[in-house]
């Protein structure tokens, strides 16, 4: 069996550690300013974090560089200074930490969990055919890196949309754990970093529900600890997209803070009170904080926004 503890990755962080058994992070990807859809994630991590006496943390995806916009990272900094979400640690780069992405990489190739794989992109949408599992046809060059994914079921609880069963085989295949343009993947990096900052739940979408299986299989396999999960839902537009910067979602900068986080709080099922939107940010923060029920949290969508 593969034995490969946290200790042996060698993985730095912020000198401070968490000494409140609660830690909890935003994760954005610097792909534009903050909306609507972020703020969701970030002020419910941010709440959960805060109403548990704990840390909150936030970490930039910044690996994908194709996604990356210039200056990016620093305006989502001033959008959450603009919500008044401080985090208690410095804020962390994943492109800053390559060596311990490329180190968990070694470990599992060393105990024979990856393989080669030659497929494009197109060739391989959707659950993996096993193409290149068993070595690459002739012809084939090696494109990517897959993870031999064990013929298994995933089992786990999220705090929100409950009991999750995953069978590994037909509803996750082989994935790509470092990938042609040679970044590291999102699941890779992900694992590596929560264990190394102590993250003790996750919340984050439900449009990232279906990564946590295989987030938790990497943690087994690099016998890294599996924080809890909670995935909040998905804020859409009035045509029922998903609100993100491809759909020319509206950055928060320019609206007033108060109304922002009030809003945010409605759509997280908190029942806020309407004068909390000529408030202070803190003082709407604090009133968050005091109230926060994640029971009343709706699994799904409760509304699309304008």
């Amino acid at each position: 069996m593969f034995a490969v503890g946290i200790s042996l990755l060698h993985i730095p962080w912020p000198a401070v550690k968490p000494a409140s058994p609660y830690h909890g992070r935003f994760a954005p990807t610097p792909s534009g300013a903050l909306h609507f859809g972020s703020v969701i994630a970030a002020l419910g991590s941010y709440l959960q974090a805060r109403a548990s006496n704990g840390l909150w943390s936030v970490r930039i995806d910044d690996l994908d560089k194709r996604r990356e916009a210039a200056g990016a990272a620093d305006v989502i900094r001033r959008d959450l200074e603009h919500l008044g979400l401080q985090p208690d640690q410095a804020i962390v780069y994943q492109s800053e930490r390559l060596a311990d992405y490329q180190a968990a990489l070694a470990r599992l190739q060393t105990a024979g969990y990856i393989f080669a794989c030659g497929c494009t992109r197109r060739e391989a949408v959707g659950i993996y055919p096993g193409t290149c599992r068993n070595g690459l046809p002739p012809g084939r060059k090696a494109r990517s890196l897959r993870l031999r994914v064990p013929a298994r079921r995933i089992h786990f609880r999220d705090a929100l949309q409950g009991v999750q069963d995953i069978d590994l085989t037909t509803q996750v295949g082989d994935f790509v754990v470092h990938r042609a343009d040679g970044v590291i993947a999102y699941h890779l990096a992900t694992v590596v970093d929560d264990a190394a900052a102590d993250i003790s739940e996750v919340v984050r979408g439900a449009d990232l529900l279906a990564a946590t299986a295989p987030q938790i299989l990497l943690q087994e396999l690099l016998e890294l600890p599996t924080p809890a999960y909670l995935h909040l839902p998905v804020a859409q537009d009035q045509q029922g997209r998903k609100i993100s910067k491809q759909n020319h979602a509206r950055p928060i900068a320019d609206q007033p803070a108060a109304q922002v986080l009030v809003a945010a709080l409605a759509f997280l099922g908190q029942q806020p009170p309407a004068q909390l939107e000529q408030a202070a940010t803190t003082t709407v923060l604090d009133w968050a904080v005091e109230h926060w029920q994640p029971a009343r949290i709706p699994a799904y969508n409760p509304q699309r926004c304008r």
